[in-house]
């Protein structure tokens, strides 16, 4: 055979598959170190497949040109002719392996481009979604220390709550005052002890009552209504209740409406203050003031007349000288005399009320008093079985005063007591007698079971010359008297009809006179005299 040599040519085709097989297996270990430095990206995968199946081809294609290369040299060209057919069919296969690896390059990589941009925005939205959740841990944490607060102001509140509505029990509970709340059905719905006290009830009574139940007056109620709808609250309105027992008080009288959203009266509240004490002491005071004015009066008149009345009664004195016993001018002279002598009387009495008349003064035993007294008049007393029943306290400190001027005032005050109970045909008269240690005072008290003393008489009983009595019965004076007598001592004398024990705070019929004198406070006796 003519030709070029083909050593060349074989050298080359031999050195070119191992070339081949080399740099196929090392792209394929360059693409092996890509995946394995960054797993999560497709194209290194994707490229390592790749070189493997062109590895695979290199393999195939480099074998069967050595294959065929030694062969060749070797003489066994019918060896080849047999396996050749083989050999070309594994490069096809593996050529076509290599083109559809690298045909599906470019739609893995747009799948790759999706798939990336997929998670892109998965990332983003895993991205937004720790960062809400750390807004939400942030914001959670802020409403856990919101609700810690809160529930500490929800504590506090409640605190303050209880308190305010301890204090507001404390004050509806403990006040001395009615404290009362109504409906617009006039109905009291709450009210304190010291409300049902006042009325007459007690603690664990349950009267269910209505404002027109306890006002004793219709046209008061009427005004106080009118108030409140005019005005929405009343503010000391002086009116009267009436008691369980149907006594009368006094009361002073606040209250304020309750409204709803719209402005409309649901109910109120009230407070009443008793003022039936503060008001009987009003008219004791205003009867003191009148008493003085009406002695200073007494004196001035008593003095005028005594002179005229003495000069009448010498006169008549010496006329009788002139005329019988017999006489019918005696007679006459006589009546004068008598009714002069009462006349002197009443100026003496008037001249006692006046506090003119000479008075020795020293220290006395009260109890001692009380019993000369009642030793007097326990006889009369006994004729009308009327009892005496003495109640008086040990070691009574002394006071200071006129003995026989405060006989004569306990001796006004058994007999007003007996007439009062003439009529009865029997009753009591309990006379005590005890120490106030905070006032320094010692105290007297006289009270009967008779018929009392009206309301509307009350206030006038210490006017001279006011009496209940018939005609021929008294002067109306021996109270007045008894007045002007006490006060001369520094004391104080008070009436009250009907009693109230303090104690038992039952109510009794009759009256009682207390009189109230300063302790002593030397222990030597004073003598004071007063011209006429």
């Amino acid at each position: 055979m003519t030709g070029l040599p083909l050593l060349p040519s074989i050298l080359v085709d031999m050195l070119g598959s191992i070339a081949d097989l080399f740099f196929a297996f090392l792209a394929m270990r360059y693409a092996y170190l890509l995946t394995r430095k960054q797993q999560e990206n497709f194209l290194w995968g994707y490229l390592f497949y790749i070189c493997i199946a062109i590895s695979a081809f290199s393999i195939s294609r480099a074998a069967g040109h050595l294959v065929k290369q030694f062969l060749f040299i070797s003489g066994n060209n019918d060896i080849w002719h047999v396996i050749s057919p083989y050999s070309g069919g594994v490069n096809t296969l593996m050529l076509i392996s290599v083109s559809a690896v690298t045909l599906f390059y470019h739609k893995g990589v747009q799948s790759h481009q999706v798939i990336a941009k997929k998670a892109a925005k998965l990332k983003q939205a895993n991205f937004l979604l720790e960062e809400a959740a750390e807004k939400m841990r942030a914001l959670n944490q802020n409403l856990e220390e919101i609700n810690t607060h809160l529930e500490e102001k929800v504590k506090e509140r409640t605190a303050e709550l209880s308190r305010s509505e301890e204090k507001f029990r404390h004050l509806f509970s403990a006040s001395k005052d009615m404290v009362y709340f109504c409906n617009t059905n006039q109905e009291i719905t709450d009210i304190n002890e010291s409300g049902l006290e006042m009325l007459g009830y007690g603690p664990n009574d349950h009267p269910g009552l209505r404002l027109q139940d306890i006002f004793a007056n219709d046209g008061a109620l009427a005004t106080f209504f009118n108030f409140m709808q005019r005005d929405g609250y009343i503010k000391d309105f002086e009116a009267e209740f009436k008691r369980k027992d149907d006594s009368i008080i006094i009361v002073l009288l606040s209250a304020t409406a309750i409204k709803d959203e719209k402005g409309n009266i649901v109910s109120c509240e009230g407070i009443a203050k008793d003022l039936t004490k503060v008001k009987t002491m009003m008219e004791q005071l205003a009867a003191s003031e009148k008493m003085a004015s009406v002695g200073q009066m007494a004196a001035g008149v008593a003095h005028e007349i005594n002179t005229p009345l003495g000069i009448i009664l010498g006169y008549a004195q010496l006329m009788m000288d002139d005329f019988d016993k017999d006489s019918e001018p005696y007679q006459n002279l006589l009546v004068i005399e008598r009714q002069t002598k009462a006349s002197r009387k009443i100026v003496a009495d008037l001249l006692k009320f006046s506090r003119q008349t000479g008075s020795a003064r020293e220290n006395l035993d009260l109890n001692e008093i009380l019993t000369d007294v009642v030793a007097v008049t326990e006889h009369n007393l006994h004729l009308d079985h009327i009892q005496v029943h003495l109640d008086l306290a040990e070691n009574l400190p002394p006071v200071v005063g006129d003995a026989e001027k405060l006989r004569q005032v306990f001796v006004n005050l058994i007999n007003n007591a007996h007439h009062a109970m003439e009529e009865q045909g029997r009753g009591d008269i309990y006379i005590s007698s005890w120490f106030d240690p905070d006032k320094k005072q010692v105290i007297a008290r006289v009270r009967d079971t008779g018929h009392g003393i009206p309301d509307d008489v009350q206030a006038r009983i210490f006017d001279p010359f006011f009496t209940t009595k018939p005609v021929g019965k008294g002067t109306g004076l021996g109270l007045s008297v008894s007045y002007g007598i006490v006060q001369d001592h520094g004391g104080i004398i008070e009436v009250e009809s009907p009693v109230q024990d303090k104690k038992t705070e039952k109510t009794f019929p009759g009256t009682a006179f207390t009189i109230r004198l300063p302790e002593a406070t030397d222990t030597e006796a004073v003598h004071l005299e007063k011209d006429n």
